[in-house]
């Protein structure tokens, strides 16, 4: 795997997780809560890879 190719998945590897944190923090704003559990994140990760 070229260097190039390496930096390309490192970058999209720590795009798809601050998203999936954004998205996350919604969920859990969007239940009235004050902390994002690993509840959260279940809810959104089917969105972030396609899922229904």
């Amino acid at each position: 795997v070229s260097g190039d190719a390496l930096r390309l998945m490192a970058e999209l590897l720590k795009i798809f997780v601050v998203e999936a944190a954004v998205r996350s923090v919604r969920q859990a704003q969007a239940e009235d809560l004050a902390r994002v559990d690993v509840d959260q994140l279940e809810k959104v990760l089917p969105q972030l890879v396609g899922g229904p």
